[in-house]
């Protein structure tokens, strides 16, 4: 029989909140695969665990996922762990997750601690929508690109950033977002955690003075859906109905559809709609 994929949360700062199935699970796997084993050496060891461990980082990922999925095939079983929290949330456990779902082999995930999550649920921003981002890319087009996008999003946004880009990042974010709320958290689960609510001008201003230290998430308030429906109205308030109607059909929506989106929009029955495309159109 083949063997498993093991996914293993592990702390992102407080070595308490490893679960008990995880140091189970790493003692009685047999290989573990580490982003950084100089890293993970410390984890082990602190839990009395002596699996021997290789390397799967960002510049093997593709190669030594298939030496691993190899090893599994074997009948092997393989637990990955990242530096800090859940494997395949924002590292290259992704690549390896999508090769053993390619090649047939069972991966199972052992929740536990993501930084992404811990600091949403202790942000003060809605938690029931929200767009984890990560880290933007560093390329400035692709960067620029992703932003844009993230200019109209109503849901709250979840970044990553390190400390040296932490100034850079929030600038970028003021100018393009606008002056939104932000939660700004810091040494999660650690003797001196912080979180910091507060807009993102007061955000700019505080760190003109304050040296940013440690990694950092940044949870931003997403776009009103009043603003966002003023700003969309703007859009079609020039617009004639049919120009209206064929606005929504251009962005996929069948004519019935399109129909009922212009009614709700003017406020119209969607008769009266209909009614005006005849008449342009008998």
């Amino acid at each position: 029989m083949p063997g498993k994929l093991y996914l293993c949360a592990t702390p992102i700062g407080n070595l308490e909140d490893i679960t008990y199935r995880v140091v189970r699970t790493l003692k009685e796997v047999d290989l573990i695969a580490a982003e950084d084993t100089r890293n993970s050496i410390k984890l082990l060891n602190h839990f009395a665990i002596r699996t021997p461990m290789t390397s799967y980082h960002e510049y093997n990922k593709i190669e030594k996922a298939y030496d691993l999925v190899a090893k599994m095939r074997e009948g092997k079983e393989v637990a990955l762990i990242t530096d800090a929290g859940t494997p395949g949330i924002s590292d290259p456990g992704e690549e390896l997750v999508r090769i053993c779902c390619e090649e047939g082999i069972e991966v199972t995930s052992l929740p536990g601690p993501a930084a992404c999550v811990t600091a949403l649920t202790m942000s003060g921003l809605p938690t029931r929508r929200f767009a984890f981002e990560a880290f933007l890319p560093r390329g400035k087009k692709e960067r620029a690109d992703i932003l844009n996008q993230l200019r109209q999003e109503t849901r709250t946004m979840i970044f990553y950033e390190a400390p040296h880009h932490l100034k850079k990042t929030l600038a970028e974010l003021y100018a393009v977002l606008g002056d939104r709320k932000i939660a700004v958290c810091r040494e999660l689960t650690k003797r001196y955690e912080e979180r910091a609510l507060m807009t993102l001008s007061e955000c700019l201003d505080l760190y003109q003075t304050k040296e940013p230290r440690g990694e950092y998430v940044l949870i931003v308030e997403g776009k009103a859906f009043e603003e966002l429906r003023k700003e969309e109205q703007k859009t079609w308030e020039s617009l004639s109905i049919a120009e209206h109607v064929k606005l929504y059909e251009d962005e996929g929506a069948d004519r019935k559809k399109a129909m009922k989106l212009v009614a709700e929009d003017r406020g119209m029955r969607k008769r009266d709609v209909y009614q005006a495309l005849l008449q342009l159109d008998p």
